[in-house]
């Protein structure tokens, strides 16, 4: 039997991760990217900064993931993505990567 391999994709607030797991529980690849020292200075997260971050840094994110894994993207069966709840601009970002 095939293994499963999927492309989990989180961005629903102020980080930008993504992960490459096999038969729903080995993880083969995970990187993430945090946005903490830009909110720092605004004592907390602002939505439309976020959302711009995630936009520059969601194809470097799937880049280091699938390079981390040794793959790509063809490889990849399925992708699971975080649609709530979180920052609706965050949140399509992740949505919306092809």
């Amino acid at each position: 039997m095939k293994q499963m391999t999927i492309l989990a994709i989180e961005s629903s607030c102020d980080e930008t991760s993504m992960s490459i797991v096999k038969d729903g529980h080995i993880e083969v690849a995970t990187v993430t990217l945090s946005q903490i020292d830009i909110h720092k200075m605004y004592g907390g997260v602002v939505p439309e900064i976020a959302s711009r971050n995630h936009i520059e840094n969601i194809t470097i994110v799937l880049d280091e993931c699938l390079k981390k894994a040794n793959m790509k993207i063809e490889d990849v069966d399925a992708i699971g993505v975080t649609y709530g709840p979180g920052l609706s601009g965050s949140l399509l970002v992740g949505i919306q990567i092809d």
